[in-house]
């Protein structure tokens, strides 16, 4: 959660022009519009010596290290790169106080509502096989994302890639989550605790799918678990993926390999049911296709061999002509 008065702070209403010099570095970073914020603090894009970079400046200095520890962390996760680079830390010295803020790779992209305006039903599943995929990787660093939602997340590409753009809300595993939305939050719907594990991580990641499916969400209701099953069987996009999603709501996946392995098989078999259509249809055209083909081979091959005869028995003549 944040903090009520979070919006009328002077980080997260930076002017647009306006300039941050670090106080150790003294690189300078012009403001050109707030592209979010959260509990500790707020993200801007600006523009600097390293080209246009993401910058997030905050009030608690320890909250930032925290987060720039993890930055740090991502970059040597097994050699992948979970979120964006990381650019620089400084310090931003004002007449009313220091605020600590670091600077890092800028991902462009769409967010993933703009992308799944003008795609098909089926990225959802897509992309979030991607995203257990790296959650499955963080979670093995001994990390929980915590705040996960579709603010935090980008599609960058082609081609098409899940990106993580905020690491405010990752907290180290059997820790309290130090950072939610209710909407993604199992604790908000009684399915669960905020201890930082990977079942947290899962039903936030089945509620960013129910989320796109249902833009402008919703509150709980007296029976969470009926209204869950109803806004799945209500929604075409949702409901192919019924089973994965409630086992998520539930808490009965150990890790995000299982989740994701159950659905990569079930986009397999949804791929397969429409194969024997595309199946019929070649072998309706491929043999005929294959028979002339063949023919005209045949037939190129009958009429080479007739020349090649007649040359050789002109050549033939020619030759007795000669000799006579």
């Amino acid at each position: 959660m944040m903090p009520q008065d979070i919006r009328t702070s002077p980080v997260c209403n930076l002017a647009v022009g306006e300039e941050i010099r670090g106080k150790w570095s003294h690189y300078r970073y012009r403001i050109r519009r707030r592209l979010g914020y959260g509990a500790t603090g707020a993200v801007y894009l600006a523009d600097s010596d390293h080209g246009v970079v993401a910058l997030k400046i905050g009030h608690d200095q320890m909250s930032i290290t925290s987060e720039v520890n993890v930055l740090k962390r991502f970059s040597k996760v097994q050699g992948k790169v979970l979120g964006p680079s990381l650019i620089d830390v400084d310090d931003w010295l004002t007449r009313n106080g220091t605020y600590p803020f670091y600077v890092m790779e800028y991902l462009k992209g769409e967010t993933l509502f703009d992308f799944m305006k003008t795609r098909s039903p089926e990225w959802a599943g897509i992309l979030l096989v991607q995203l257990l995929t790296d959650l499955h990787t963080l979670h093995q660093a001994g990390w929980a994302f915590g705040d996960l939602k579709p603010d935090n997340l980008l599609v960058t590409g082609p081609p098409f890639r899940i990106r993580w753009i905020d690491v405010g809300g990752t907290t180290i595993m059997d820790r309290s989550i130090k950072e939610y939305t209710e909407f993604y939050d199992r604790g908000y719907w009684g399915k669960g605790t905020r201890k930082a594990e990977p079942s947290y991580d899962l039903f936030s990641a089945g509620m960013v799918m129910v989320n796109l499916a249902y833009p402008s969400r919703f509150t709980k209701a007296s029976d969470p678990d009926k209204q869950m099953q109803a806004k799945i069987a209500g929604s075409p996009m949702l409901k192919p993926y019924a089973s994965i999603l409630e086992k998520a709501w539930n808490g009965k996946y150990r890790n995000a390999e299982e989740m994701r392995n159950e659905l990569v098989l079930l986009l397999n078999a949804k791929e397969k049911g429409k194969t024997p259509l595309k199946k019929s249809r070649t072998a309706i055209q491929k043999p005929a296709t294959r028979q002339a083909q063949k023919k005209k081979q045949s037939s190129f091959l009958t009429e080479t061999l007739l020349v090649f005869t007649f040359v050789f028995i002109v050549y033939l003549f020619y030759m007795l002509g000669q000799t006579m």
